[in-house]
């Protein structure tokens, strides 16, 4: 398989893994739910290119919200969950000769997940006003703090097992 084959290979299966993720474990929150994709979002970007992560993290997470019927979501999604995996990934890629591999993964998780909180706090303000809003902001902490979690235990596994993306 040639290179540009296989990019793209495993540019689907993170955008598949993305959706499986946020939609396995969904626990109902304000506006939404709470769910691991972001943890996989974070893989996209720390493992595979700016580009192909930006779009297996947008296009996996934008996916799920149409199955699950988040259809005025799934735009806002799809441009919300890409920026983090760009974040995590240059994030990690200034930082990580200075600080070593996981403080740069947890430093650069932790900028992507407030790209999440922050997003996702404008949409909806626009949607249903910024007011209300103010109460979905813990549920995003929760689901980002998960999500950075499971995403730095995911990605040592792969390191210690030799699992690579590119």
């Amino acid at each position: 398989m040639n290179n540009k084959t296989r990019k793209i290979v495993m540019t689907a299966l993170i955008a598949s893994l993305t959706c499986v993720a946020t939609m396995v474990i969904k626990i109902p929150s304000h506006n939404g739910y709470i769910n691991l994709g972001d943890s996989i979002v974070l893989i996209a970007g720390w493992m595979l290119s700016a580009s192909y992560g930006f779009l297996a993290a947008g296009l996996g997470s934008a996916l799920a919200d149409l199955l699950a019927g988040y259809i005025t979501y799934a735009p806002a999604t799809f441009i919300i969950k890409g920026l983090m995996a760009l974040i995590a990934f240059y994030g990690f890629k200034l930082i990580n000769k200075k600080l070593g591999t996981l403080s740069s993964r947890i430093i650069s998780g932790i900028l992507a997940e407030f790209i999440m909180i922050t997003g996702y706090f404008v949409f909806d303000g626009c949607l249903y006003g910024f007011i209300p809003t103010i109460a979905t902001i813990p549920a995003s902490c929760v689901q980002g703090a998960a999500g950075l979690i499971v995403g730095v235990i995911l990605i040592k596994i792969f390191e210690k097992s030799k699992i690579s993306l590119d």
